[in-house]
């Protein structure tokens, strides 16, 4: 037990002293008085540290930032693929032992600390360097770093999650509607695919995959404080874990057709076409090739393009128009060709069954 303390605790004085310094007969409540003060004092240090050196500390949605870009930084922020991940931290260490110390392998560009509301930290941090070379140096020299006696710490690289479970939803709740409501509320939302949920009864789940870590961590952010309306079940947002993720790969999926075009990148899954009822067979029958209008608005850093597309349909709905996401990998005509397919896909899908498409001058889908 007193190994254990070592660990979770800093070192305290004496029982007696406590004791005799707090006025209590209790060495038990003593000890924990004891490690609140501590722990004020690891606070006021890093007050007198921040004083001293200038260093300017920003705490938002739970995080403590320094840097991001650092005072004097040049040139682009590094890629998302220099920062390392650091854990198993006692909660009353802070930046005035951590920046020192992992500013001593590399430059470092950022430094976030995980915060709790009561100004302890989460036990957890992320670090990240001008380069991987100074990102991997750090890794090498401080995993399982003894950054206090009998305390040693986790140093790896960070993992950039870029998909959230939204669970709760209604079950009248389809692909295209939330999709809608998620490009008006959140920013970078790539595709979305929907499931029966495993833990709330007649309740739909979502997985939600956004352009980067960043902008998932402000979608949950925005997911989680607004009401969205979405169904009357309790609606919760987290990240997307391993152990959904198998449990979501063996249980059968809602109808995506757009999403394996953005998920994948390059391969158009296409459900199989089920018999129609008679009222939509008629539909059909009377309509002519789809016409497609499409341009291209907006090409992102990572090479993700915007398509605006326009579908116009003889002899059936008047046109219709959105837009598709069509990621790196492929190019020119081809890839042109797959926005088209997936506004088809996206749009021309009669209520609960999903229909062969075909683009005007091209083959059959």
């Amino acid at each position: 037990m007193g190994h254990l303390g070592s660990v979770l605790q800093p070192p305290l004085p004496a029982p007696s002293s406590c004791c005799l310094f707090f006025g209590f007969p209790s060495p038990c409540r003593a000890l924990g008085n004891c490690w609140l003060l501590c722990a004020l004092t690891n606070k006021m240090s890093l007050l007198a540290w921040e004083q001293e050196t200038g260093i300017r500390l920003v705490q938002v949605n739970g995080q403590r930032r320094y840097g991001g870009p650092p005072p004097g930084w040049v040139g682009d922020p590094p890629p998302a693929s220099t920062e390392v991940f650091i854990g198993r931290l006692p909660q009353d260490v802070y930046e005035d032992t951590l920046i020192p110390l992992f500013g001593s392998v590399g430059r470092l560009y950022e430094f976030r600390l995980m915060m709790t509301f009561s100004g302890l930290n989460r036990g957890f941090a992320y670090a990240r360097y001008s380069s991987e070379l100074e990102a991997s140096k750090a890794i090498s020299t401080f995993h399982h770093f003894q950054v206090r006696r009998g305390c040693t710490i986790k140093v790896c690289w960070s993992t950039q999650k870029c998909e959230l479970v939204m669970d709760g939803l209604a079950a009248w709740m389809s692909q295209q509607k939330l999709e809608a409501v998620l490009q008006t509320v959140t920013e970078g939302i790539l595709c979305v695919t929907l499931h029966v949920s495993l833990f709330q009864r007649g309740a739909k789940l979502a997985v939600l995959k956004y352009r980067s870590h960043k902008a998932a961590a402000m979608a949950k952010k925005t997911l989680m404080e607004v009401n969205l309306g979405l169904g009357e079940a309790v609606q919760m947002v987290y990240w997307l874990d391993p152990v959904l993720r198998r449990k979501l790969s063996h249980c059968e999926e809602e109808p995506s057709p757009s999403s394996s075009l953005v998920y994948e990148g390059r391969s158009l899954a296409v459900p199989r076409p089920v018999a129609l009822p008679p009222s939509q067979q008629n539909v059909m029958e009377n309509m002519s090739t789809p016409l497609f209008v499409s341009k291209c608005v907006q090409v992102d850093p990572d090479g993700c393009q915007r398509f605006w597309n326009q579908v116009v349909i003889p002899g059936g709905p008047e046109p219709i128009a959105g837009f598709v996401w069509v990621p790196q990998g492929s190019q020119g005509q081809r890839q042109d060709e797959e926005a088209k397919v997936a506004e088809a896909l996206h749009f021309l899908q009669l209520p609960g069954e999903v229909t062969d498409v075909l683009w005007a001058g091209g083959a059959a889908v």
